[in-house]
Parts: C-alpha cells; structure tokens; sequence
C-alpha cells in the first residue's frame, strides 16, 4: 500500500517547479490529485506527466490569489473525487526588486494578494472541506525569507513570514479537529521563477550562499512536502521546516 493511497490532494502553482513536483509526488505515492495554476499550459502539462505514469490527475485553472478562485477549486476536488484530504499551497512570484521605501504600492499589494492572501483564502476553504472530511493534512510553502531577510525584496519577505505564523496558528487551532499544518522554508531552488527573474551571475552568487555548494532541486523540497503529508509526520503540526542546503546556519 502506498502512503497517500485512499487520498485526494491539490496543489496550487502546479505547473512548474516545486508544485509540478510536489503534484508528481503525490500521484506517485497513491494520491488523486488535482493540479491547479493560472497557466493552464503548464499545469495540463503536469497532469500528462502524472497520467503517463499511470497517477490519476485532473487540472482546474485557478487564480490562487482570490478567495473566489480558491473556493471553485476546493469545490471542484470534492465534486470530483468527492473530498479533500491534502493541500500544498505552494502559489507564488517574487514580485518586484526595490528598496523597501521605493517598493511601488501596486507591486506590494500583488504580491500579498498571492503569496499571503492567496495561501490564506486556500487554506480557509480548505480548512471547511477538511472538516467536513473528519481530517486532513495543510502545507503551506514559505522559503528561508520566512526567517531571514531578502534585499530588495520586502514584500517577498514579509509575505512569506506571513505564511509561517499563519501556518501556526492553524496548526494550534485545528489541531484539536484532527487537521495539521505545516510550513516548509525551501532555500533557492532550481526553478523557472529563479531562471526568469535573475541573471547568470546572481544565479551563480547565489549557489555560493549555500554551504552544500549548490542550489536545491524541486523533487527535493517534494520528497519534504510528501513526508509532510503523511501519516509519517503525524505529530507534527504548526512547524516550519527549513530545506535550504545550509543557507540559514551561516
């Protein structure tokens, strides 16, 4: 038996990257999965991957930032499959760079809106289905700037500490409703929002901050998320987990 068999997970921001392989992750380990992301490409694509190998995924095109979109997802997983047992709300960008005081009031709110607000509204919706469901499982995914600052980048930063409180405080509330959460702190990893936002040269200064030598890989942090998600972690609830090949020791 594998360990998500009998489950039903979604994953936001599944179209590349960490969320592509966190949805990988999940099919393999037994779990229905529904795949969502703003770029129905991407997350189509996923799902053919999954399928491929014989998992059972379904995409739903979802604006994670709005709570409206977060609904109609959860909605359609349990009209799907017919409950939901695991959330990875793994959306996010890196907005723009800009020292704080020069940070544009437009780029702030957009950031929030999806990387904060949006793993609120998910986790709120989901939360209700869960619930409903007599349990579940939440992972919500911060990264090494929900401990540490990054510069030029304090919508970035604050957005994802806020992940990690939220994360928290669901882990102390809904304890006691047999649903946990958890929070996993990824440091930079080998991604599209990495290679579109930043120069060779910040790449390779970048893998220098990391003791390990090098940048991490997103069936990495997946292997993280999966353990997360399942009854191996059962006692664990409200935490933030780092993943960042030393980044945060030094």
């Amino acid at each position: 038996m594998k360990k998500l068999d009998n489950k039903v997970a979604i994953v936001t921001g599944a179209g590349s990257g960490i969320g592509k392989a966190v949805a990988i992750a999940y099919a393999t380990a037994g779990a229905k999965v529904v795949v969502s992301d703003i770029d129905e490409t991407g997350g189509k694509e996923t799902v053919a991957s999954i399928t491929k190998a014989g998992g059972d995924a379904t995409f739903f095109k979802a604006d994670a930032s709005t709570s409206e979109g977060n609904a109609a997802l959860v909605t359609f997983a349990v009209t799907t499959y017919g409950k939901l047992d695991i959330a990875c709300n793994n959306a996010g960008i890196g907005g723009e760079m800009n020292l704080a005081g020069d940070y544009s009031l437009e780029g702030w709110k957009k950031v929030m809106d999806i990387n904060l607000n949006g793993v609120f509204y998910g986790c709120k919706h989901q939360l209700t289905a869960m619930e409903n469901n007599g349990g579940g499982v939440i992972v919500n995914m911060a990264s090494i700037h929900g401990m540490v600052a990054a510069p030029q980048s304090a919508a970035y930063t604050t957005s994802k500490h806020g992940v990690v409180g939220l994360t928290k405080n669901i882990g102390v509330e809904y304890g006691p409703k047999n649903i946990r959460c958890n929070a996993v702190g990824p440091g930079y990893i080998n991604t599209p929002l990495l290679e579109n936002n930043l120069s060779p040269e910040m790449l390779a200064m970048l893998k220098d901050k990391h003791p390990i030598g090098r940048l991490g890989e997103a069936d990495e942090v997946a292997k993280l998320v999966l353990f997360l998600s399942s009854d191996d972690s059962s006692f664990m609830t409200g935490g933030y987990y780092l993943i960042d090949g030393g980044y945060t020791a030094v």
